[in-house]
């Protein structure tokens, strides 16, 4: 069976990229792996104590925004697993992308209330993933 793998961070927008991610599997008789990243290099001026517990907090709610989109995709019929990465978000989808050999991978569109910078990001991002991995990369 195939493997999609769908990055999310929650809120209304990765509602719609779920959706779209849980048709789109339907689809194709796959399954789903969503992913949620981890990332508190943000908070550069204090302690590397702060900042550990941060990143165990926010991989908290990761966990807890997956298992609702899971329970989402099993509901509509759809196999679904998730994961919980730390780190750059760029590499970790990269990394995971491999290590799970999946077969696409989708992004939700940052939307209207987003700068243009992060749809290049994500542009730039499909083109690494398809050029430097052979795996299909969609913005939905």
């Amino acid at each position: 069976m195939s493997i999609i793998l769908c990055a999310t961070r929650g809120g209304e927008a990765s509602l719609r990229t779920q959706t779209r991610a849980i048709a789109i599997a339907k689809e194709r008789g796959a399954s789903l792996l969503y992913i949620f990243v981890a990332d508190a290099r943000f908070i550069h001026n204090v302690s590397e104590a702060i900042v550990v517990d941060a990143e165990t907090e926010i991989e908290h709610m990761g966990e807890f925004l997956l298992l609702m989109a899971k329970e989402r995709a099993e509901q509509a019929g759809v196999a679904a697993e998730y994961v919980v990465a730390r780190g750059n978000f760029a590499e970790a989808m990269k990394q995971t992308a491999r290590e799970r050999r999946v077969d696409l991978v989708i992004f939700g569109s940052p939307g209207e209330e987003s700068s243009v910078t992060q749809l290049k990001f994500l542009e730039t991002l499909c083109q690494d993933i398809t050029g430097e991995l052979g795996i299909e990369a969609v913005i939905v």
